[in-house]
């Protein structure tokens, strides 16, 4: 009976070897996707680690650039109304430099031999409508800055 309860045993062990060898395959197909999949997943960490590392240099950089856009606009708010004061006053000098009559507020009016400067005017374009000489225009009128005529400005003609 020995012998046959040795044989019972070989085959048992026959059959669990050949059921462990197909199990071991099919655990080592498994092992082998999983091994895909895990490849695929340090693929992805690295892709994330990389692109949180851009994200982050980005925000620094904002920040950066953020800071730097208010400096800018610090440094320039006084600019502006430092320029803004001075448009106000070129607006305000052809205002100022028309005079008014007695009568409190009339614009000046010329007499008979006086010319009230106008937009565009200059020597030149007076002389030639008043049909005098520039120079005569000129040397009545001492004092006058002919590079900067004012509207409203009062000047005397030669006579003729």
């Amino acid at each position: 009976m020995l012998p046959v309860g040795a044989i019972i045993v070989g085959v048992i062990g026959l059959l669990l070897g050949g059921y462990s060898a197909i199990k071991l395959s099919s655990v080592n197909r498994t092992l082998a996707a999983n091994e895909e999949k895990m490849a695929r997943l340090d693929t992805l960490e690295a892709q994330v680690s990389t692109a949180s590392a851009a994200s982050e240099k980005a925000g620094r950089d904002i920040v950066s650039l953020t800071r730097s856009t208010q400096d800018a606009f610090n440094q320039m708010g006084p600019m502006l109304a430092d320029i803004n004061g001075k448009i106000a006053k070129l607006e305000e000098a052809p205002k100022a430099s028309v005079k008014t009559g007695a009568k409190g507020g009339a614009p000046a009016v010329a007499g008979p031999d006086e010319y009230i400067v106008k937009s565009g005017d200059n020597g030149v374009k007076i002389a030639r409508a008043k049909g005098v000489a520039l120079s005569d225009l000129q040397s009545v009128n001492a004092g006058v800055d002919w590079n900067h005529l004012a509207i409203g400005q009062k000047l005397k003609l030669p006579k003729k």
